[in-house]
């Protein structure tokens, strides 16, 4: 009971879809499925298979679209800022992702990401058209936008399922994001996406294209839940799914947790043809001393069948006879031979044949199952936050530390780079740093979370926690307290114990330092501003390291570097770059060329309008063959 009259064109549309499901798209009618439906005119445009929805053009220009913002650090809020190698970066994750693709392009082994899924109650940033009118975002969205025009990233607002564009809204969010985070992977490197029913099957797709579809790993099922909701409808779900996708899945190693804990195995395959073997004296027989000959014949051990071709000699627990078998072999002669040579093979005492497995094949891994059965579950994380988090509810649905540790270990590593950019309250850093405390790895983590606003009424405001990414923050810190405390004491033993990197450094997105580089300009009294650049290109209010880091990223520099600071000119990498940010003057020059960088940054401002001095520096660093860049 709304209060309207009965919607005439609606209750046409209802039936319409109860006869011709097929024919709708997002809960609009698409008049070449519809005629195809009817069979009229049975050809599609353009027909090729393809994923395709409404916004995906715009969601390309987003992709493509440069961006000159940067990311300022925050030593207040981190933790051993100048030596650990860990990284948290609150803002955008769109935006972030592209800031990151000088530095990082490449150089991430596993991205692990659990983005919203998109069930009609979350909230999300998707890219919408550049600059449209209230009218025109009006008819195309059917919601409200405060300004009448809309961003490049568009708005962060709840995606409700009845929009029209319900599911693509969520793929113009996504596919961007995807494309970028495909670019920071190694060769080598793999991503895991967690996700529900409501896209899983959309996001299989999208991966599909941005990864391609070779690329495909598996769609592993994770128990969630111990115990079904007795609310459930027609099915009890206690699955999500976990999509992986490999940068080159031939480059990709086998993912497993845990190695073989057999010590041998058989020489037969129950599905191959049955071949003979000959096999050289000397191997090891494990039956009673009294028993010195094994009769030539058929012997059959449970799904096994063996028959010797002729007798078997035993002495001192050996063979002293060649012999020649017939079985269904898994292995080909040479190989048997090698299992001979080796002393590795030997007649069981049913009068089976096995074989010891070689050091080798002791260290492989068994592959991890597409079931998760006991992986943690949402009660473990429930209980896990809580723990963390003694001030009450603080988090809803993180996931537990065990799924993301047991991920992380699945692959090899050691000293490798952790990204996860929809990061929440930041489950990925406590599971990076547990595992290092637990077999002694280097692992880094870079996290990725926007500012989103707690809700006023919610436990985790009321505890003083304004924004989702302040819970990630403090998370970290009170794991690396716990860690720490637990260490305290430990002894040394194995060289590992006390050693790890137990802290983190905090960024934050924001626009350009550059007043040049800066893509806000919308009104003529900001273009006259504008104007103003060449006078002093940087932004009056900016600090010094915000500049530094901002050189430094657009420089394809790590946010990780080393930077040694003498006399106003900060090294980078035992040297590899120098930057003179402070003042300038042909003593400084001639210091700095001695420390002989591959290349030098100042900038222009510090030459105060000195031309022949500028001149002079470049031709200085020509001969030296420094690259000189001046901002």
């Amino acid at each position: 009971m709304d209060g309207k009259s009965l919607n005439i064109t609606e209750e046409k549309l209802k039936k319409l879809k109860k006869l011709i499901p097929e024919a709708f798209t997002e809960g609009k009618i698409d008049w070449e499925k519809l005629k195809a439906a009817l069979g009229d005119d049975i050809e599609f445009k353009n027909e090729r298979y393809v994923l395709n929805w409404a916004g995906k053009s715009d969601a390309f220009r987003v992709l493509q679209s440069p961006t000159t913002a940067t990311l300022v650090p925050d030593e207040k809020e981190s933790i051993n800022f100048n030596n650990t190698e860990n990284v948290f970066i609150e803002g955008e994750n769109l935006e972030v992702l592209k800031v990151l693709q000088k530095s990082y392009f490449g150089k991430i082994k596993m991205i692990y990401i659990d983005p919203p899924y998109n069930t009609g109650n979350d909230n999300f940033i998707y890219p919408d058209k550049f600059s449209e009118t209230r009218e025109e975002y009006l008819e195309r969205i059917g919601d409200k936008d405060e300004t009448g025009y809309m961003t490049r990233e568009g708005l962060f607002r709840k995606n409700s399922k009845d929009s029209g564009h319900y599911h693509s809204n969520w793929l113009s969010m996504m596919y961007p994001r995807l494309f970028l985070a495909r670019n920071l992977l190694r060769d080598d490197g793999v991503i895991f996406v967690s996700i529900d029913d409501n896209e899983v099957h959309n996001l299989r797709m999208m991966m599909n294209e941005v990864f391609g579809e070779e690329n495909f790993v598996s769609a592993l099922k994770w128990k969630k839940k111990k115990q079904p909701s007795y609310m459930s409808t027609h099915v009890a779900e206690i699955v999500e799914y976990i999509l992986i996708f490999a940068k080159n899945k031939n480059s990709l190693e086998k993912l497993s947790i845990e190695t073989r804990s057999d010590f041998n195995t058989r020489l037969d395959n129950a599905g191959n043809k049955i071949s003979e073997r000959c096999i050289k004296k000397g191997i090891r027989v494990k039956l009673p001393d009294d028993i010195t000959i094994i009769k030539a014949g058929v012997y059959k051990i449970r799904t096994m069948e063996i028959k010797y071709l002729n007798d078997v000699k035993i002495k001192n627990g050996r063979t002293i006879n060649d012999i020649k078998i017939k079985a269904r072999f898994r292995n080909n002669q040479e190989q048997v031979s090698m299992f001979v040579e080796k002393d590795c093979l030997f007649i069981t005492s049913n009068y089976g044949l096995r074989r010891d497995l070689l050091p080798e094949e002791k260290e492989m891994r068994k592959s991890i199952k597409d079931l998760l059965l006991d992986w943690g579950d949402n009660q473990d994380s429930d209980t896990e936050i809580k723990s963390i988090f003694t001030e009450g509810n603080i988090f809803n649905y993180p996931k537990p530390t065990k799924l993301i540790k047991n991920l992380i270990g699945s692959i090899f590593t050691e000293n490798d780079i952790i990204l996860d950019f929809f990061s929440g309250s930041a489950t990925t850093a406590h599971a990076v740093l547990d595992l290092n405390k637990e077999d002694g790895g280097n692992r880094k983590f870079i996290l990725v979370q926007l500012p989103e606003k707690c809700d006023e009424k919610s436990e985790a405001y009321k505890a003083g926690y304004k924004t989702i990414a302040e819970i990630g923050k403090e998370r970290i810190r009170r794991v690396i307290k716990k860690i720490e405390k637990e260490q305290k004491g430990e002894l040394d033993l194995d060289g590992k114990a006390g050693k790890q990197d137990l802290g983190f450094k905090v960024f934050k997105l924001q626009k350009s330092n550059f007043k040049i580089w800066r893509q806000d300009i919308k009104t003529e009294e900001e273009l006259q501003k504008q104007l103003q650049i060449h006078i002093d290109p940087l932004d009056e209010n900016t600090k010094m390291d915000n500049i530094l880091y901002e050189l430094l990223l657009k420089s394809g520099v790590p946010l990780t570097a080393k930077i040694t600071r003498t006399n106003g000119v900060y090294l980078v990498n035992n040297g590899e770059i120098a930057l003179i940010l402070e003042k300038v003057d042909k003593a400084i020059i001639k210091k700095v060329i001695a420390e002989k960088p591959n290349k030098i940054i100042t900038l222009d401002r510090l030459f105060k309008n000195n031309d022949q001095l500028k001149t002079n520096t470049a031709l200085q660093m020509k001969d030296a063959e420094i690259g000189f860049k001046v901002v």
